[in-house]
């Protein structure tokens, strides 16, 4: 917040970490306790309420903290477009990290082509590839049944209902993550690499 406010940001947003990728195997040293998100929230309301008129600051709370899921890139492939360094056409930034899905490069089709034609894009596209119970809810043009890759990291499954809804069949992986966090203490971190001794 304070290199925000000395850069002279109109705008600040407080998100926590996305456990996939590499995150998800150090979970246990990232995930927040319910004690230090209460605290967190509490410092940036602060923060708001000092900048106000100056600097909009946003909290965002972990998706491991709520009953509902958020709308994951505003449903996918129904708003925005990532288009990767190399070329690559994602609906997400993380969407290349689902296997079976096939996502194609402006190197070789037009964006337009890409955006309305492309498997990867309509895998998720609509509700017709929804499961229960996110077929049948009422949020489901609300969240559009969470995140793909959220769902994918957590039980294997891209389709299947995000566990952050309580909900989900899957919904005990996201109460056990919490209940560990809070139990355990913090935990080492895991690298990609280890470092040799010189």
């Amino acid at each position: 917040m304070a290199l925000a406010e000395q850069l002279g940001a109109d705008r600040l947003e407080l998100a926590n970490t996305q456990y996939l990728g590499w995150a998800l195997p150090n979970r246990a040293a990232l995930l927040p306790t319910q004690a230090q998100l209460t605290r967190a929230r509490e410092v940036a309301g602060e923060a708001r309420r000092r900048l106000r008129g100056r600097m909009e600051v946003l909290f965002v709370t972990p998706d491991y903290y709520t009953d509902l899921p958020k709308a994951c890139m505003d449903g996918w492939g129904r708003r925005f477009i990532v288009v990767s360094p190399d070329g690559l056409v994602l609906p997400c930034h993380a969407a290349h990290t689902l296997p079976g899905l096939q996502f194609d490069s402006v190197k070789d089709r037009p964006l337009r082509e890409i955006w309305l034609d492309s498997p990867g894009f309509n895998a998720f596209r609509g509700e017709s590839w929804m499961p229960e119970p996110c077929r049948s809810c009422e949020r489901r043009e609300t969240d559009f049944g969470g995140c793909r890759c959220q769902a994918f990291h957590l039980t294997g499954n891209a389709a299947a209902t995000d566990p952050t809804c309580h909900l989900s069949p899957d919904h005990g992986l996201i109460e056990a993550a919490r209940e560990a966090a809070a139990a355990e203490g913090p935990a080492p971190l895991l690298y990609r690499t280890t470092r040799r001794a010189s």
